[in-house]
């Protein structure tokens, strides 16, 4: 936007000359107002000077021969008083005229308009008969010359007609006509200046806006909009508003960049874990189609492996698919659910694979949560299964549930909460690895005390699932002092 022009387009723009115009029609009307007052002011002191004159003639029931000698006293003045009374006559303006309408010769010299522009203003004044019955007052223009006449009776019949010039009226209004034109003008001048500036000032936060979403619009996610000392109202309010929208799509494409990252990542991971068991199959499928295995044990041994990879991608895809429907639908079915008989189920299969396993159990009563069952057991199976695939069948694994009062974290409103706790006596995890636990494919580096081994997606499956039903999971390791996972999930009421 180009400073220190007004566009029409623009709000700044639209705004001052709403101004403007709202001014400049008060003008009109203030103006308009002021000189028809003016000139309706003036004319009606000029109409009533005309009938003072006529009034007092024929009150008086002059006549002409008493008019005539008025006129001659002034005409042959003497005394003072004669002068004065010449004077008088001077400066009215009348016509003596019969009773047939027509010029008279007495007063002659005192009669005004001038006889070259008395005839011009007789022919203009109508009939003047009928003037003196109306006592009307008319204008009366004559070789560019402007008059207010009446006619009044003389006592004889004859008649007189009185008129006084209103030239002076009619410039004085034209002169305040320009003045006023004038005085508008720079006030409507110095208005838009005004308006536009101030509107400029008050609408830079509407600016800074439309920047803020320019730079946005280029990419960068963090720009927001300032506060302004001299912002109204509104468009602080909108300010406020606009940073909380642009809050959220900051974190909207955070969000979608990194969920974009993980699922690349995880298409990578997959891909992987999915690549070296087909490669072995494969491979075992080419040399069974070449000839190349023998018979007996070495080809019992390759049908062997090609079944173990296979069991190894079924349970990949399985766990896949776990997930995928997990962030599609976190649960599907919630009913009461009685976590302490899922941990003594999971640990009794725990007993049955390995036997020689030291194996406590320690449950009080029931633990009710709600909900899917199947699912509540897959996070008991896999953290188990977690320690006797990580362990030594030597270390022993303590699993417990029991009830607790929560404090805003595990019940989400400081409800009660049933804590599972599985805990094992084996190597341990370093700091870094367990930071990393809950990612989808991670295993830890098999010298840290613990055999890799798994697909990685056991405990991504086992927050998924926790979290899925409003609980929260959490662990506990060091080298050398084992590994304590605790679930927490929120009782049944």
């Amino acid at each position: 936007m180009k400073r220190g022009i007004v566009k029409r387009g623009t709000l700044s723009g639209r705004l001052t000359l709403t101004n403007v115009l709202i001014l400049a029609v008060g003008l009109i009307l203030a103006a308009g107002a002021s000189v028809v007052g003016t000139y309706m002011l003036l004319l009606s002191e000029v109409d009533d000077s005309v009938k003072r004159e006529r009034g007092g003639f024929e009150n008086a029931q002059v006549t002409t021969e008493m008019l005539q000698a008025v006129c001659g006293f002034a005409k042959n003045a003497t005394t003072e008083g004669d002068r004065e009374l010449e004077q008088s006559l001077s400066r009215e303006t009348f016509v003596l005229l019969g009773p047939d309408g027509k010029p008279l010769k007495a007063c002659e010299q005192f009669s005004h308009p001038d006889p070259g522009d008395r005839s011009a203003f007789l022919a203009k004044l109508g009939d003047p008969k009928q003037l003196a019955e109306s006592g009307e007052v008319v204008t009366v223009s004559a070789n560019d010359k402007h008059y207010r006449a009446a006619v009044g009776k003389l006592g004889d019949e004859a008649m007189v007609v009185f008129a006084t010039p209103y030239d002076g009226v009619l410039s004085a209004v034209r002169k305040l006509l320009w003045v006023e034109t004038a005085i508008a003008i720079v006030l409507l001048t110095l208005l838009a200046a005004l308006s536009w500036r101030a509107a400029r000032w008050r609408l830079k936060p509407l600016e800074d806006m439309v920047e803020t979403a320019s730079a946005i619009s280029e990419g960068d996610y963090s720009r927001r909009v300032g506060a302004t000392a001299h912002g109204a109202a509104e468009v602080e309010q909108l300010r406020d508003a606009l940073n909380a929208m642009l809050h959220q799509i900051e974190s909207a494409m955070r969000t979608r960049e990194h969920a974009s990252a993980r699922l690349r990542q995880f298409l990578a991971d997959a891909s992987h874990e999915l690549r070296t068991p087909l490669a072995t199959v494969r491979g075992y499928l080419q040399l069974y189609e070449k000839g190349m295995l023998g018979h007996g044990d070495e080809e019992e041994r390759a049908l062997k492996r090609v079944g173990e990879e296979a069991d190894r991608m079924g349970r990949l895809v399985d766990e896949l698919l776990a997930l995928a429907r997990l962030d599609a639908h976190p649960s599907r079915e919630r009913r009461p659910v009685d976590l302490a008989e899922l941990a003594r189920d999971g640990a009794a299969d725990l007993l049955a694979q390995q036997p020689g396993r030291p194996v406590e159990v320690r449950t009080n009563g029931r633990a009710q949560v709600v909900g899917d069952e199947a699912q509540l057991r897959q996070v008991v199976g896999n953290l188990l299964a977690n320690v006797r695939t990580h362990t030594p069948e030597e270390a022993a694994c303590a699993v417990s549930v029991a009830a607790e009062n929560g404090d805003g974290g595990a019940g989400g409103d400081g409800g009660r909460a049933m804590v599972l706790r599985i805990a094992d006596t084996g190597p341990g995890m370093r700091e870094a690895d367990a930071a990393r636990i809950f990612d989808r494919f991670f295993r830890a580096d098999p010298d840290r005390g613990r055999v890799a081994g798994g697909s990685g997606l056991g405990m991504s499956i086992v927050r998924a699932v926790v979290e899925a039903h409003g609980g929260e999971v959490a662990l506990r390791t060091a080298p050398g002092e084992g590994l304590a996972v605790t679930v927490r999930l929120p009782a049944h009421t």
